[in-house]
């Protein structure tokens, strides 16, 4: 319980703000499914988080949560989505946030109509995660062998840059279909951005230990990314920024208490495969932004259910080949 304690202290408070100040009853109806909502999609992150911080120092892994709590609750679910709404919408930022507290409707509506440019940099930054991930020739354990390991994946991972060859013609091609200069901006600052962070990880790694700033930030992106699709969903129940906060907060702190959980009791090593789901779940994530961005709906709970699958499936295959080795 030491992991959950302060989740479940935040989800008491988060719970009686809700009903106490922003609506009762029905309020904290909204809250308990907006942290379900991020717990559901945001579940592969926590696994990803894992394998991120297992390389960092333990005084960094205490700061993962001392510093970005507040960072993942009050700055991405409530600070970040007002800032990109005003840089893609040309307003100024307290402008942005008047309208988000006092034109909830008109936020909204401003808040979808950027939404493609918010889905061309979560999708970028993602895929970029997941195709590091797929041409990693020191990775050892194969999940999908036929996907993972066959003879034309094993030869493209030899060449050099092959993820951002693919990431940029990709990029190419959607800047083509859809047209957009602001869409070809957000895709290809998510490709810069994981470049970016990738090399200064390279430079400041030390043994095998990740670089503990290097590793917040990068941390603190993949967790953006992961958020867009749940703070976008949250419209569909809730124009109230405090309420989708509070809730998407609390969803966040259960999957970094998740994290450092699967971290202290070695998840990762005991399922080994836990970390091919998440990938693929992210993959799979990346794919429904990109395909969001041509104004296809699918509803968040299909999403959620998707990277649940994935991680589902790659722990019950490590059990079963767990099993059959003793």
């Amino acid at each position: 319980m030491k992991y959950f304690s302060s989740s479940i202290i935040f989800t008491l408070i988060g719970f009686l703000v809700a009903f106490v100040f922003l609506g009762g009853v029905e309020a904290l109806y909204v809250v308990i499914l907006l942290s379900i909502l991020e717990v559901t999609l945001s579940f592969d992150n926590a696994v990803v988080n894992a394998k991120v911080l297992e390389t960092m120092e333990p005084k960094w892994q205490e700061r993962f949560i001392t510093y970005g709590i507040p960072i993942a609750v009050f700055g991405m679910r409530f600070v970040f989505p007002i800032v990109i709404v005003a840089v893609a919408g040309g307003l100024s930022v307290w402008n942005t946030f008047l309208m988000a507290m006092y034109a909830p409707e008109a936020y909204q509506e401003t808040f979808d109509k950027v939404h493609h440019v918010i889905y061309a940099f979560g999708g970028a930054f993602l895929l970029m995660v997941f195709l590091d991930f797929l041409f990693d020739e020191d990775r050892e354990i194969q999940w999908i062998k036929w996907i993972e390991s066959n003879l034309f994946i094993k030869k493209v991972a030899q060449a050099e840059h092959t993820e951002t060859i693919i990431a940029l013609a990709l990029g190419l091609l959607l800047t083509y279909l859809l047209d957009s200069v602001n869409i070809a901006l957000a895709y290809f600052t998510g490709i810069i951005l994981h470049l970016l962070l990738t090399t200064f990880d390279e430079l400041f790694n030390s043994n095998g230990v990740r670089s503990g700033i290097v590793g917040l930030l990068y941390l603190e992106v993949l967790d953006a990314s992961f958020s867009f699709d749940g703070v976008i969903g949250a419209f569909a129940l809730s124009s109230n920024i405090f309420i989708i906060m509070i809730g998407l907060g609390i969803g966040a702190f259960f999957v970094r208490s998740l994290t450092l959980y699967m971290v202290e009791k070695n998840t990762l090593e005991e399922y080994k495969y836990l970390e091919h789901g998440a990938h693929y779940a992210i993959f799979a994530l990346a794919g429904i932004m990109f395909i969001k961005m041509f104004d296809i709906h699918i509803n968040e709970i299909v999403v959620g259910t998707i990277g649940i699958l994935f991680v589902a499936g790659a722990v019950i295959h490590s059990i079963y080949e767990g099993k059959n080795k003793k």
